[in-house]
């Protein structure tokens, strides 16, 4: 079995409701074992600001699919949720993002793990380290919770971790 951290993150619609249905649809992904969410943080948008804010957590995913298959799963999984890539950065339905599978380090066409910005985002950050506090990056070894960008204080706690599952 993997062990892969996600990010979700969505700024369109009922932004809740995108979170917990991306939730149900990794749980019901073949190959996928268990999917554990982090509580759900607001923040500001990065990049393009001129939209609204979004809705991040982190997913912990316990698979039998390779790095590769469950990026596509995610893709589908956008998708179905009605994401359309228009705008770099901008507003979306649905984010699916590999941060990080297993202790790997993976530089493809498609997949890049550990995931390239996520050292700068607190929005990926802080969610992660709520899930894994002694999760380190595999190339340096640095604890992500020591991270220059934890310090951002433009993360909000919406919604804590136990009220944060899905809902029938």
């Amino acid at each position: 079995m993997n062990t892969a951290y996600l990010s979700i993150g969505t700024n369109m619609g009922d932004r809740e409701v995108n979170l917990t249905k991306a939730a149900e649809q990794l749980r019901r992904t073949d190959g996928i074992e268990s999917v554990e969410l982090s509580s759900i943080y607001e923040t500001a948008p990065v990049g393009l600001t001129d939209q609204a804010d979004f809705l991040n957590a982190a997913a912990r995913v316990v698979t039998s699919l390779p790095a590769e298959e469950l990026l596509a799963a995610c893709q589908r999984i956008e998708k179905d949720l009605g994401r359309v890539r228009t705008i770099r950065w901008g507003p979306r339905t649905a984010d699916l993002d590999i941060l990080l599978y297993n202790e790997e380090r993976i530089d493809t066409e498609t997949l890049t793990v550990p995931h390239p910005r996520m050292q700068e985002r607190a929005f990926v950050l802080i969610p992660l380290t709520e899930l894994a506090p002694d999760c380190a990056d595999p190339v340096t070894g640095r604890l992500y919770r020591e991270a220059p960008a934890m310090a951002d204080e433009g993360v909000r706690r919406w919604k804590a971790k136990e009220d944060s599952g899905p809902r029938p």
